[in-house]
C-alpha cells in the first residue's frame, strides 16, 4: 500500500508552511499528498448554519490547496475536510500515511494544531512520525550542504526506526546525515574517585560510546551506500548537544517514547527542546 505525505492545515501561516513542505517531501518521494482539516460547527456564528460554515472551510482549505498544485502540477493532492475533534481525526489521518505534516511556532506558545496540548497529543497518538515545520520555513533552507541531523542513543534497535527516517529523507534529497550521540557519565563515577581511576585505567567510556554508535549506523551506511555519514560524539545532554549542531540541519530527527501522566501525555524532554528550540522542521519519529 502506498502511504501519502499528509499534511494538517488550519489557516494558520505556520500550517501553509507545513503544506509547502509536505509538497516538497512528496514530490522527492515520488508519493501523493493527502490535506486534512479537522473543523468544529461554531454556534456562535449565528449568521451561519452548519452547511455555509463547511463551505467556507472546505473553500479556504481548496484555495491553500491551490496553490501547492500550482507550484507541483505533476503532484496527486486528495484533500478531507472532516468534522469533527482535530486530535482524533490527525492520529487517524497519521496512521495511514507516510508521515504527518503540522505547522509550529516554536520559542514559547505554540500555535494552529499545537495550540494547548493538542499537537503534544497528536504526536503522542501518531504511530508514524510527525514533522513540525514553522512559518518561516523556506525551500531554499534544504539547500546543499544542509544535513539532516539525527539523535542516536541507546542500543542499535532503540533508534532504528529514528535512523530510517533519517537516512530515507537525505536518500530522497542528496544530503548527509550527521548522526548525534551524547553521552554523560554515570552518577557513579561523578562521585567515586575509584571509579573514576578505573574508568581511566580501562581507556573511558567515550571508546564505547563511539563503538555504540558506530554498530548503529552500520546496516543504514550498509542500505544507503550513496549517503555521506558524520559520526558525532559529544559527552553533555542529549537536548544540548543537539541543538549545538542544529544550525547545519535542513531537518532535525529525534525518537520518542511516550510517557503518560496524570496530567497528560509527554513526548519526553528531548523532543520537547527540539520543537521550542530548533529552528529547521522537526521529525518527532516513534519507536518500533
Amino acid at each position: 500500500m502506498t502511504r501519502p505525505i499528509t499534511a494538517g492545515v488550519d489557516g494558520t501561516q505556520e500550517s501553509l508552511a507545513a503544506l509547502d513542505w509536505a509538497g516538497r517531501e512528496a514530490v522527492r518521494r515520488g508519493l501523493p499528498l493527502r490535506v486534512v482539516h479537522a473543523w468544529r460547527y461554531a454556534e456562535s456564528l449565528a449568521v451561519a448554519d452548519r452547511t455555509t460554515q463547511q463551505v467556507w472551510v472546505s473553500e479556504g482549505v481548496a484555495e491553500a490547496v491551490r496553490g501547492v498544485s500550482a507550484r507541483h502540477p505533476e503532484l496527486e493532492v486528495s484533500v478531507d475536510v472532516v468534522e469533527g475533534e482535530p486530535v482524533r481525526a490527525l492520529a487517524r489521518a497519521a496512521a495511514e500515511a507516510e508521515m504527518m505534516v503540522l505547522g509550529s511556532r516554536g520559542h514559547g506558545p505554540v500555535l494552529g494544531f499545537l495550540l494547548g496540548s493538542v499537537g503534544q497529543q497528536v504526536i503522542t497518538e501518531a504511530a508514524r512520525p510527525v514533522v513540525l515545520v514553522r512559518a518561516g520555513d523556506r525551500p531554499a533552507a534544504e539547500a546543499a550542504g544542509r544535513e539532516v541531523v539525527v539523535g542516536q542513543h541507546g542500543d542499535p534497535e532503540d533508534s532504528a526506526a529514528t535512523l530510517r527516517f533519517a537516512f530515507e529523507t537525505a536518500a530522497a534529497r542528496g544530503a548527509a546525515v550527521r548522526a548525534v550521540r551524547a553521552w554523560t557519565l554515570p552518577p557513579v563515577f561523578a562521585y567515586s574517585p575509584g571509579s573514576l581511576k578505573l574508568l581511566d585505567d580501562s581507556g573511558g567510556l567515550e571508546p564505547y560510546e563511539q563503538q555504540a554508535l558506530t554498530e548503529a549506523l552500520r546496516p543504514w551506511r550498509e542500505r544507503f551506500p550513496d549517503v555521506p555519514v558524520a559520526e558525532h560524539l559529544e559527552m553533555g545532554s542529549a537536548g544540548q548537544v543537539l541543538l549545538s549542531v542544529a544550525d547545519r540541519a535542513q531537518l532535525m530527527v529525534v525518537g520518542r517514547r511516550a510517557h503518560r501522566t496524570a496530567v497528560g501525555a509527554r513526548i519526553g524532554s528531548v523532543a520537547h527542546g527540539m520543537l521550542h528550540h530548533a529552528e529547521c522542521p522537526v521529525a518527532v519519529v516513534p519507536h518500533e
